[in-house]
């Protein structure tokens, strides 16, 4: 493989920051742009209403005008007798000019129905577009922030540029593989669960109207589906992003983790807890639970182990945490201790963001050690 210079890789990496840079100005342009034009058809649609509100009150006023006048007229034509001919000529025409200042008023109370319609359509419209631009905003915001943030570090971390073709392209396969996963957990589980609560509902609704105590019977069997349909995608969203490493740390979420391993694949887990125990920086819990999970899905997919043991020992200047698994183990020496695997290259490269350690030492047949030590108060 050909190798680029890094010199070229560095201008691609700022010419594509500044082509973001770009495209979020624009993105916050439009997004202005939207939210001027949306006060400008706001106070537009107030006026329209308070007019269209007149036009109504003044329409219900003319028809009111209307009716008395033809009740005159009616009288005039009743006793024509009793009223001259000009009394007469000025009933028909007072009926005839209201007649015309109500069909006039008719007509703009419809003209400004139409326009306050019209301006909620539109205000409705550019609120959309307005929620659009600011997640487009955000999302660029954070894409930029990890091109500024965290690239530099990726270059320099990584041993030569090939390793680093091998590491992106390793990574773009893994991040597929994982949509991959993921959306094949959610067609095989909650998509099909899905589509049968559907089928399910409209045999209950067919069956309300005839044989309601199978109604029953099949609500609560489609009750027990949904519970096990939220359940699986629970399941899916914890494999994503585990809620629990945000609302109760690091450590609950690797007992979770653990938990869930040893019931899926009859693997004997531990969990030791030295120190005192306290919550970490978001970055740092997030790099640590990955480095872990990593660990484990390791000693899942290739230990064969009977067990594994986590230790994590809090001290106020650092942390460290050891994950130990009695398996086939492999020969962490073989190449002067450099691997291959993308796994324990990830691993490395979380470590290297943290600025801590990792040590891997394991023999054919002797299990694993994988030893993480990452440093508390950086600042």
């Amino acid at each position: 493989m050909q190798k680029v210079e890094v010199k070229v890789l560095d201008k691609i990496i700022k010419q594509t920051i500044a082509a973001v840079e770009k495209g979020k100005s624009q993105i916050y342009d439009i997004y202005e742009a939207a939210r001027t034009e949306s006060e400008n058809i706001r106070k537009d649609l107030e006026r329209a209403k308070q007019e269209a509100a007149e036009i109504i009150i003044q329409v219900d006023e003319l028809e009111k005008k209307e009716r008395r006048a033809r009740l005159r007229l009616a009288e005039v034509n009743r006793n024509f007798r009793v009223y001259s001919e000009k009394e007469m000529r000025q009933s028909y025409e007072e009926v005839e000019n209201i007649r015309v200042e109500l069909a006039v008023a008719r007509e703009q109370e419809k003209n400004l129905r139409r326009h306050r319609d019209d301006l909620e359509i539109r205000l409705r419209t550019l609120k959309e577009t307005l929620l659009r631009a600011e997640g487009l905003v955000s999302q660029v915001g954070a894409a930029l922030g990890f091109l500024g943030n965290h690239m530099e570090t990726v270059l320099n971390q990584l041993e030569n540029i090939q390793q680093r073709q091998s590491f992106a392209t390793k990574i773009i396969m893994a991040q597929e593989e994982e949509r991959r996963r993921v959306a094949r957990e959610i067609h095989d589980g909650p998509a099909q669960a899905m589509a049968n609560v559907v089928f399910r509902a409209e045999v209950c609704e067919r069956l309300i109207g005839t044989d309601i105590t199978r109604a029953r019977t099949e609500l609560k069997d489609l009750q027990e589906q949904i519970r096990g349909v939220l359940k699986e995608t629970r399941k899916i969203i914890f494999g994503l992003r585990p809620m629990t490493l945000d609302d109760l740390g690091l450590t609950p979420t690797i007992r979770r983790v653990l938990d869930t391993m040893q019931d899926r694949t009859g693997i004997l887990v531990e969990v030791a807890v030295m120190g005192d125990e306290k919550r970490l920086e978001t970055h740092i819990e997030l790099g640590l639970f990955r480095i872990v999970q990593e660990a484990l899905n390791n000693v899942e997919k290739h230990a064969k182990a009977k067990s594994v043991w986590v230790r994590l020992d809090f001290r106020h200047e650092n942390i460290s945490v050891m994950v130990e698994d009695n398996g086939q183990g492999f020969d962490s020496e073989a190449n002067g201790g450099s691997t291959e695997s993308f796994g324990i290259m990830g691993m490395q490269e979380r470590i290297a963001l943290l600025e801590g350690e990792l040590t891997i030492k394991s023999r054919p047949g002797k299990g694993t050690k994988v030893f993480i030590k990452v440093p508390l108060n950086q600042a």
